[in-house]
């Protein structure tokens, strides 16, 4: 396969996504994960949640996909619609962005993530979330090359298990 990002084309997903979509949603994993967590715990939430949207039961939700010159899928983005969080304003929050190996170094990221913009701008949304891990260096370079502003900082403890009365 020749890697050429004029040959990609992004488009709403439709259901026969759904497998291929799910087999590169793992790669969501796909960094340093934090020693603490289960890998399979950041993206089996959004697996659901794109089992839902195809289904019908998840309104609020979009997904978007590049696929290359043969329509094989190289990535996807899934956005959910509502409110944010602390002002209550239209938002548009970015679940997840996955874009598969051979599809990376292309700009196809940077392509998924100026359609999702174009979405919410389309929905009447003002503004656009999402989170990362502090360790993502990739995602976070990306984010911040596009103009994200990394406003908040999450913390966790882990709190060890009472013993036994």
């Amino acid at each position: 396969m020749t890697k050429n990002r004029e040959n990609a084309q992004i488009s709403v997903a439709q259901a026969s996504d759904q497998p291929a979509i799910l087999d590169l949603i793992p790669m969501l994993a796909d960094f340093d994960v934090p020693a603490a967590r289960n890998p399979d715990d950041l993206w089996m939430s959004d697996a659901e949640l794109i089992r839902q949207h195809f289904a019908g039961s998840a309104p609020q939700t979009r997904v978007l996909v590049v696929k290359g010159a043969e329509q094989q899928l190289l990535g996807f983005a899934l956005v959910s619609i509502g409110e944010e969080p602390l002002s209550h304003a239209s938002n548009a929050h970015l679940e997840a962005i996955v874009v598969a190996p051979e599809g990376r170094g292309l700009g196809l990221g940077r392509r998924l993530m100026a359609a999702t913009e174009h979405l919410a701008r389309e929905e009447g949304v003002s503004s656009v979330t999402l989170n990362a891990f502090a360790n993502n260096r990739r995602a976070r370079n990306l984010y911040e090359s596009l103009g994200f502003d990394g406003e908040l900082i999450r913390y966790i403890k882990r709190l060890p298990s009472e013993p036994s009365a």
